[in-house]
């Protein structure tokens, strides 16, 4: 396990009476008011083809990781694949939530509650690299336009989970996106809650085939993506 070197911000956060955290930088819920991990693995798993995909080194790649919710979806949906070798997932965070922040939104899932333990300990002792039974996860704190940039990776999947453009347009740009695609594999792919017009041609530009797709629950429609050969 690999721990924080330097001092980050971390995220401010106000409860909803419903358990619902909120960032306050953003004014914008973490997950569904409805049911958070259903629309994580309606948007970010099944938006990118998971876990059929799956196979040794594959590489998933996220902006925005929050809670940790889309990371332990994710982890499930490997678990349940049979547990591949090799499989990544690595995430950037500008604004890192406390451990338990994190214990308590997470409490709303049970079924991703109760594999969360090993990250939540890794996490409360600073680590921001660790495994979960062989699926590895790294979390990049820093502002994602720096830390991107000069990332030495490719995903074969990526997770677009910035809070809402309209009110976190940097995490949406058009100099990210590209960074984006630059940061893709071949044939890689990319999933996102919002069908924001500015934030699909960004795709667009930054290299990917881009559709858009039913969203999930009172939301009409979601994007995803493939890299264009």
């Amino acid at each position: 396990m690999t721990k924080r070197q330097t001092v980050t911000a971390t995220a401010s956060i106000t409860w909803k009476d419903s358990g619902v955290p909120v960032a306050d930088r953003f004014d914008d819920p973490y997950f569904s008011l409805e049911d958070g991990l259903s629309e994580t693995r309606h948007v970010f798993i099944d938006g990118n083809d998971l876990p059929a995909r799956f196979l040794p080194d594959f590489h998933i790649a996220e902006l925005g990781f929050g809670t940790g919710l889309n990371m332990l979806a994710a982890f499930l949906a490997w678990r349940d694949a049979g547990s591949p070798a090799g499989v990544r997932f690595t995430s950037f965070e500008a604004f890192p939530m406390e451990a338990s922040d994190i214990e308590r939104a997470l409490q709303a899932f049970p079924e991703a509650h109760a594999v969360a333990g090993p990250f939540l300990t890794a996490w409360n002792e600073g680590a921001r690299r660790f495994d979960l039974d062989g699926f590895t996860v790294e979390v990049v704190e820093g502002d994602a336009r720096e830390t991107l940039a000069v990332w030495d990776g490719k995903a074969d999947a990526w997770f677009l989970d910035g809070f809402s453009p309209a009110k976190n347009p940097e995490l949406w740009g058009e100099a990210l996106m590209g960074a984006v695609g630059a940061h893709t594999a071949p044939d890689g792919t990319f999933a996102t809650y919002t069908a924001a017009g500015f934030v699909r041609r960004a795709l667009d530009a930054a290299g990917f085939d881009v559709e858009r797709v039913p969203g999930y629950g009172r939301k009409r429609h979601m994007s995803r993506g493939q890299l264009r050969p």
